[in-house]
């Protein structure tokens, strides 16, 4: 039997593929490329292709026995959602659409979900809850939002089970020094510093330093990407036992202020890290921290690399071995 990773050239979907072959999974893998690279995939069969694409997925789900599938194949820049909330809509969620449609026509019932807790919104608490309200303030959390609740409803239909995994900022590069995080643009704060420390840009910039905070800067989640992929192993093990459908926070529970984060790059580094500060953005809340209590406690999730200095450490030995990303 094998495993399906949409988007799996991906950032944290090649590190999940990493995490499945290290136990001997047989691996599929879809993605058409635009944000994926084939570099970063330690192994499995790669379909280059989309998910809208009809003939693609019938070509894919014929020619391998697949029994789950992990989705992580999606759109996911904010600011970019709030520009060209149509591309969203129409990658993300009739992507996932299409997806589940042949799912259940090839009779393959159970789905991990790469969502994110950005489909909260502004947080009623901190740290975040999944009973807590879901009110998305962005077009990207709407569409995760909408693609959790067409697995509900073909939960409910056709008995296609699934776990979504919600959290912030995966960061951190896979122990080999083989695969890491390579997006253009770059919009994650830890890459960015770092391009930053390898004189790639000429500073960091920082969006306010009068938050409620103990230094000023916002405080988010940072979780280490091979922490991540465990998350969605376990996940996968759960549904594979039989399990009900459920959503999961996967979150470090304290959180690292963007002021923690330059220090302790600085320290890994040794290096200078010009920073500019400037105005506030707007929607930007002071603390986003998502709770991983029932994670631990159900799925049996025990990240090992919470440490914020080995998260950047990992980060930077891959950044500074290709400061070109994934390019010769």
């Amino acid at each position: 039997m094998a495993v399906l990773v949409t988007g799996g050239a991906g950032y944290i979907g090649s590190h999940t593929v990493a995490a499945l072959l290290e136990r001997g999974e047989e691996i599929v893998v879809l993605d058409n490329l635009q944000q994926g690279h084939k570099e970063a995939l330690l192994g499995g069969k790669l379909y280059v292709g989309d998910l809208r694409d009809g003939e693609t997925l019938d070509k894919l789900f014929s020619e391998n026995n697949i029994d789950a599938v992990i989705h992580f194949a999606a759109n996911s820049l904010v600011g970019e959602s709030m520009k060209e909330p149509g591309k969203y809509y129409h990658n993300n969620v009739y992507g996932t659409l299409c997806l589940l449609e042949k799912m259940n026509q090839y009779g393959v019932n159970k789905i991990v979900f790469s969502s994110t807790a950005a489909t909260y919104g502004e947080p009623e608490n901190v740290p975040i809850d999944e009973y807590d309200r879901t009110s998305p303030t962005s077009a990207y959390g709407e569409t995760k939002l909408a693609m959790e609740k067409m697995m509900k409803w073909f939960d409910t239909a056709h008995g296609v089970k699934y776990i979504s995994l919600r959290y912030f900022n995966a960061a951190g590069a896979h122990a080999s020094g083989k695969i890491g995080e390579a997006h253009d643009p770059e919009t994650h704060l830890i890459p960015i510093v770092l391009e930053a420390a390898l004189g790639k840009r000429p500073h960091i910039s920082v969006f306010g330093d009068d938050y409620a905070t103990e230094d000023g800067t916002c405080i988010r989640d940072y979780i280490h990407v091979s922490d991540l992929a465990d998350a969605h192993v376990l996940a996968l093990d759960s549904l594979r036992k039989g399990s009900d459908s459920a959503i999961y926070n996967l979150g470090s529970s304290t959180g690292f202020s963007v002021k923690q984060v330059i220090d302790i790059a600085h320290e890994v580094t040794g290096r200078e890290i010009p920073v500019a500060f400037e105005q506030r953005r707007p929607g930007d809340p002071a603390v986003l921290i998502a709770s991983s209590q029932r994670a631990r406690q159900e799925l049996g999730w025990d990240p090992q690399r919470s440490n914020l200095k080995e998260i950047i450490a990992s980060a930077w030995n891959w950044h500074s071995n290709h400061p070109n990303g994934y390019s010769k």
